[in-house]
């Protein structure tokens, strides 16, 4: 798959994890984590220094992926540790396991 143009929807924290950022991209979850990891995006997560991938979902389409971040966002914050939780125990940064 070419992840340059894959569709998905990611969530990052900072280095204690007291902060959740659930975020959807269409051009790809590595070059948009790399955004956020070089603070190229102005706003809550260069704020907050969030460049930590705990989390991420491949989609199908860009509708698909925004549908399902609403739905993570709507969720608690229980909800969300245990969605990360249930794919990544330890919360290690994902970033370099995509290729």
């Amino acid at each position: 798959m070419n992840r340059e143009k894959e569709c998905g929807v990611y969530i990052l924290t900072n280095k204690v994890h007291t902060v959740l950022y659930t975020g959807v991209t269409g051009k790809g979850i590595k070059p948009r984590v790399w955004e956020h990891k070089n603070k190229l995006i102005e706003g809550f997560t260069k704020k907050y220094n969030l460049t930590k991938l705990v989390y991420f979902e491949i989609c199908d389409n860009m509708e698909q992926a925004i549908a399902r971040e609403k739905q993570i966002k709507g969720g608690s914050r229980a909800k969300k540790i245990k969605l990360i939780e249930n794919k990544n125990p330890s919360w290690r940064d994902l970033y370099n396991d995509l290729d």
